[in-house]
């Protein structure tokens, strides 16, 4: 085995362990935990320098033949997962100051990791399940109210089931082509034979349900609400960019045949409508946000009908797009003693004349993930629907940017909530530096995306 081959190929993976071992260290010999969170945010951006001098440079390997390798493409998108997590790290001093909850980020983002750099099923499984663990913990470790058992429970429950459909579609897929190869399901989504297209369908449904697809959502709203603002920042972010950034993996440059286009057109399509009309009805941003989330997944795997050399630069500017203005919303979010009543939307009221700042950095995020100009979610959105128009499909075009269409009115609530609500609440505690410099990071990446979109995504190809 060639050594230096595979230190550099996972000089990424290598920084994030390396973390993860001096914060286990860090436990056992007792240190004051205040250093977890400065040992995990010099982790990730090790592992983000790494990521980007490595797709810059052009490195090209496959440490381990035919289980994992590396080009551009994956340190693109490892460097995507984390570059979001550095945020939600920042963000995450106010609820966690225990070393439990940076070993538990760092171990999912290796899964993380993994998962874009898959080459087989079996390293693809690998990844999910070093990406789901942690995060099953972090929704019960962020323990604020009672729900927060029952929301873990039913992720861990529904989560397995998604596993086990995954491993159903491979097994499916060895029957049919004798080889576990992610290559082999590029041909089956091609093709017309039975076994084939059972053992795909089964692993794009094993995708969809992590990625919260109608109707596989159930656990999404719960777990978001049930969890604390940091781990249900994760979960709308991270978790969903390293699921969707693996299914681009994952198709590859297939063609779709048309009982699976369907399949990939209808269900997002029904994911888009009732995610956006499920979130008109909360009172909750975390909630709402779950909700957003469904709709969000959605236009992502609109993308996957997109044409295949577009799909990775369309769905990678899109998650970045996504992860950005979901984390600068919760990042500027108001803190409260009483975690239950902090994202309500009624205490969000008059939010303007209280913390300036905070609303307007909320303001951004929701009209971005409205997809409204000049914001860069209109870009994302544009991206993702002219790619579905070339491939063909006009028609599932029309009817996705008809649902999201439905959405903006529940974004533009929340801004009227904050900057024409009622007479103004007396001033609480006002955001951690930490929190501020999280959404200064945010708001800084948003205007790069919305100014120069085309160069940031020359950087993504």
């Amino acid at each position: 085995m060639n050594w230096t081959l595979v230190l550099t190929a996972g000089l990424p993976e290598h920084s994030l362990l390396l973390g993860i071992l001096t914060l286990v260290a860090l436990e056992i010999y007792g240190r004051k935990p205040k250093a977890a969170l400065w040992v995990s945010l010099a982790a990730v951006y090790a592992a983000l320098c790494a990521a980007i001098g490595l797709s810059l440079e052009g490195y090209t390997a496959a440490p381990f033949p035919g289980q994992l390798s590396v080009a551009p493409p994956a340190f693109v998108a490892k460097a995507i997962l984390m570059g979001l997590a550095i945020p939600v790290l920042l963000i995450s001093r106010e609820d966690f100051a225990d070393r439990q909850f940076h070993i538990l980020v760092l171990s999912a983002l290796y899964g993380g990791s993994l998962m874009v750099s898959a080459d087989s099923f079996m390293t693809l499984f690998l990844g999910i399940e070093m990406l789901s663990l942690p995060v099953y913990v972090l929704v019960l470790l962020a323990f604020r109210r009672p729900q927060s058992a029952e929301a873990a429970l039913k992720y861990l429950v529904l989560g397995g089931a998604a596993s086990a459909m995954l491993l159903m579609g491979a097994s499916l897929l060895y029957g049919w082509s004798g080889s576990l190869d992610l290559s082999e399901f590029a041909r089956a989504i091609a093709s017309r034979d039975g076994l084939a297209t059972a053992g795909a369908l089964f692993v794009l449904l094993s995708f969809m349900l992590k990625a919260a697809i109608v109707p596989f959502h159930a656990w999404a709203p719960d777990a978001y609400e049930g969890a604390s603002v940091p781990v249900t920042a994760f979960m709308a972010t991270i978790v969903k960019a390293s699921v969707l950034l693996a299914a681009v993996r994952l198709f590859g440059n297939a063609t779709l045949s048309a009982p699976m286009a369907a399949v990939v057109a209808v269900l997002p399509l029904a994911s888009i409508v009732w995610g956006n009309l499920a979130a008109i009805r909360q009172e909750g941003l975390r909630r709402m946000i779950a909700y957003s989330s469904i709709a969000h997944a959605g236009y992502l795997f609109y993308a996957l009908l997109g044409l295949p050399e577009t799909r990775y630069e369309a769905v990678a500017f899109y998650v970045l797009v996504y992860g950005v203005m979901n984390i600068l919303a919760f990042a500027s979010l108001p803190p409260s003693p009483d975690d239950a009543s902090r994202d309500r939307l009624e205490n969000l009221k008059g939010l303007f004349h209280r913390r300036p700042y905070a609303a307007s950095a909320i303001a951004i995020a929701m009209l971005s993930l409205a997809g409204l100009p000049p914001f860069p979610g209109f870009i994302a959105k544009f991206l993702i629907f002219s790619n579905v128009v070339a491939a063909g499909y006009t028609l599932y075009a029309v009817l996705g940017l008809v649902g999201s269409y439905v959405g903006i009115y529940f974004y533009l609530r929340i801004v009227q909530y904050m900057f024409m609500g009622d007479a103004p609440q007396p001033a609480r505690s006002g955001l951690g530096s930490l929190a501020i410099g999280a959404g200064a990071i945010c708001l800084a990446a948003g205007l790069v995306m919305a100014v120069l979109p085309g160069w940031v995504l020359s950087l993504l190809r």
